[in-house]
This record gives C-alpha cells, sequence and structure tokens, in this order.
C-alpha cells in the first residue's frame, strides 16, 4: 500500500477536503503540492490508505487520483 495519496481538486475545495480529514482524527494528513493546480497529497499509513481512498471518493466535489 502507499504511503501517499495523491488528488487534484479544484482549488476552492482545497480547504475543504483538508477540514474533512482533520475531522476523521488526521487518518490522513492534507499537505498541498500546488494550490493553483488544486494538486494535494494526503499522508496515510499502510492500515489508513484505503480508508483515506474511500472517504475521498465519497466526498461531493469531484476529485482526480493522481
Amino acid at each position: 500500500m502507499a504511503e501517499a495519496v495523491y488528488i487534484r481538486v479544484a482549488p476552492q475545495y482545497i480547504n475543504f477536503v483538508n477540514q474533512i480529514m482533520e475531522g476523521y482524527e488526521y487518518l490522513g494528513v492534507v499537505s498541498t503540492v500546488s494550490r493553483a493546480e488544486g494538486l494535494l497529497v494526503v499522508r496515510v499509513t499502510p492500515d489508513t490508505c484505503a480508508d483515506v481512498q474511500e472517504i475521498l471518493r465519497k466526498l461531493p466535489v469531484p476529485i482526480e487520483f493522481v
């Protein structure tokens, strides 16, 4: 399993994604790679990777896994 999940969202949703992950008590830690591109990395552990991907897939905003 990966230790990082890279996603792309519209820049206006960066804070939303960060707040959702914080609400899951840092199941994954979000960092912005490129604000202009909406590119984020979510740092995960091998044990939390699948859960984080499932949470991200169910968010009500368009997300692209990269």
